[in-house]
């Protein structure tokens, strides 16, 4: 049994299209893999931490791309940022606000982020700040109309260099108005409503958000970010019928958290466990979590694995040799690693309530239809599904698009299937600092390499 620590850090990935051979396993697995921590929290964290009355401190920092855009767009507002690496090879990050934003900041960077490109400009907002945002030229196609309609509603102008709703934009907020009812469409993602609500205790009046009609993308982040409110302290109260949000004014004081393990990144590894059908553990699994990759635990059971939960916090997976089809809704982020199981399955698979990710970092819908098909598994794209039913299967090329949870599903595939290339592996520094070091040595323990 090997046991992978977390180690490294990436601060961009590499621009030149190259391709990976993925690690084929030809012997079961066993491996325990430290996986990096919570994107998705940490950047949460961030963003409230520099609307705090007060310094705060979160241990266990991700940094990876997404996470060191978010801190340079904070220091742009003049937050204060410090970094403490520890022994065991966390960050520790002391994150102090100024009494003022900085109203005039630099231009903000987004990269790929959608945590960056949809709640900085809600910061900026507090700020009163005229800003200009910019990223990645994959970045100008992401949708960010309704984070940025809902700001126009409470008096933020806006100008756009090219298609209006999304970058690049400057934003002007020195009119900003008190706290109203702002509606929102939150049905292309659901950081549209994320992002008012991390902004909302600081904007004045506070505010009263509303879900316009249609679906709601993702509402299990929208819980994440309604919970991480309270827990620091908050006032917030969820309307009726659920589609509804009102939070009072006022500054949240300074606060000290450890951010969890990013239980989505966990999935691949995990995953691996039926792709190899070997053991894979992940620890400081927490028995409680807002996080959607708490859902690994149900879907890898309904799809053969035996897992179990230790008093240690271990989160265990072992494959059983098969690997069942699934008929699952709302997999939200974890849809390319469960549409590469699905692939690899006995039996054909439907993910529905998924059509959101269209608007992800690129069409995953269309990608994971293409891709699918390139290893055998003939693959049906609706608005809002996919409907997967698998094939003999064969080595491929995989694409990546720019997109990290394309490429960790590709070096899932190649486990199972010998002679899998991923295009562009060193795109998951995005989330996963160090993705291709610790999938290589989990892979190692499965024998001879590709």
């Amino acid at each position: 049994m090997s046991t992978l620590p977390s180690t490294g850090s990436s601060n961009g990935h590499e621009e030149q299209s190259n391709w990976w051979p993925a690690p084929y396993a030809q012997a079961p697995l066993d491996a325990t893999v430290l996986v990096p921590a919570s994107k998705s929290l940490t950047n949460r964290y961030l963003i409230l931490a520099a609307l705090a009355s007060s310094p705060s401190t979160i241990h266990n920092t991700l940094i990876s791309r997404d996470t060191e855009l978010m801190l340079q767009a904070l220091e742009a507002f003049g937050v204060e940022i410090s970094r403490q690496k520890l022994p065991d090879g966390s960050t520790t990050v002391l994150v102090t606000p100024p009494q003022q934003l900085n109203s005039s900041p630099a231009p903000i960077d987004c990269g790929l982020a959608g945590t960056v490109m949809r709640f900085v400009p809600a910061l900026a907002a507090v700020a009163a700040a005229e800003a200009s945002f910019d990223g990645d030229v994959s970045a100008r196609v992401r949708p960010m109309a309704p984070v940025l309609d809902a700001l126009a509603a409470l008096g933020v102008k806006f100008s756009f260099a090219g298609e209006p709703g999304k970058l690049p934009f400057t934003m002007d907020a020195r009119e900003l108005g008190t706290g109203r009812t702002v509606d929102i469409d939150a049905s292309g993602s659901s950081q549209f409503i994320s992002a008012l609500l991390l902004a909302a205790p600081a904007l004045p009046g506070g505010l009263h958000l509303r879900a316009a009609e249609g679906h709601i993308a993702s509402p299990d982040h929208i819980n994440m970010t309604v919970q991480t409110l309270r827990e620091l302290g908050a006032e917030l109260e969820v309307d009726q019928d659920g589609r509804g949000w009102n939070v009072a004014p006022g500054r949240i004081s300074g606060f000290t958290v450890t951010v969890e393990p990013d239980l989505s990144n966990a999935g691949p590894f995990l995953g691996a466990a039926l792709a190899a059908n070997g053991t894979v553990r992940v620890p400081f699994w927490p028995t409680q979590s807002t996080q959607v990759g708490g859902k690994w635990v149900q879907i890898l059971r309904s799809m053969g694995a035996e897992v179990s939960l230790g008093g240690d916090g271990v989160l265990a997976v072992r494959g059983t040799g098969v690997i069942h089809g699934i008929d699952y809704a709302d997999a939200s982020e974890l849809a390319p690693t469960l549409a590469a199981l699905c692939a690899l399955a006995d039996a054909p698979s439907r993910l529905t309530g998924i059509g959101h990710l269209r608007g992800h970092e690129t069409d995953r819908l269309a990608a994971l239809e293409a891709e699918l098909a390139k290893v055998g598994a003939t693959v049906q794209a609706t608005d809002d599904a996919l409907l997967i039913t698998p094939g003999p299967l064969r080595a491929a090329d995989l694409e990546s698009y720019e997109d990290h949870r394309m490429a960790t599903a590709g070096a899932l595939l190649g486990l199972a299937i010998e002679g899998i290339r991923v295009q562009d592996i060193a795109t998951t520094s995005k989330t996963m600092p160090d993705f291709p070091g610790l999938w290589t040595a989990m892979a190692a323990t499965g024998g001879k390499q590709a």
